[in-house]
């Protein structure tokens, strides 16, 4: 099982790639694939207080495979989103991947996401605020886009306290 050393960090080139999509024959490998995401995503919430999402590029997995568990796990494959709003709005983003690091960076209020499910089954969810902008930055992690390349300006960078 993957732990907090197998987390890929800033500056690890494999964090810059576009992820493959996941493929009907790739199911039974996501069973592992998403205990590691899990399992990962716990160490970090004991060890920094944060991670609601994890993008499977951040394990090296380089699949288009997002895991989310705020209220009960949510498996999002091969995501899509539909109805960006026009509406922008402001914000201090964190990553697991460079923990200690906020970015400032602009994001769609809402937007509507399809996705395929642990069954392969099409799904669509609506989604605005702070849920919209999680998974704006997971899958920005499977196009290769960090939210350092996303920073508001040159001074929208600080510690985390």
């Amino acid at each position: 099982m993957k732990t907090l050393n197998d987390l890929l960090l800033l500056g690890d080139p494999r964090l810059y790639e576009t992820c493959q999509p996941v493929l009907k024959t790739d199911l039974p490998l996501l069973k592992n694939w998403v205990a590691d995401l899990d399992n990962v995503m716990r160490e970090i919430r004991l060890k920094y207080n944060f991670g609601r999402a994890i993008a499977a590029p951040q394990l090296g997995i380089m699949k288009r495979l997002v895991y989310m568990n705020i209220d009960r796990p949510v498996i999002f494959i091969n995501p899509e989103f539909i109805d960006l709003s026009g509406e922008l709005f402001e914000l201090w983003d964190d990553c697991m991947s460079f923990p200690n690091l906020l970015v400032k960076v602009k994001r769609h209020r809402r937007l509507t996401i399809n996705y395929l499910d642990e069954h392969w089954v099409q799904q669509s969810l609506k989604m605005e605020g702070d849920l919209s902008e999680l998974l704006q930055h997971e899958v920005d992690h499977l196009n290769g886009v960090l939210c350092t390349m996303r920073a508001v300006d040159d001074k929208s960078f600080r510690w985390r306290n």
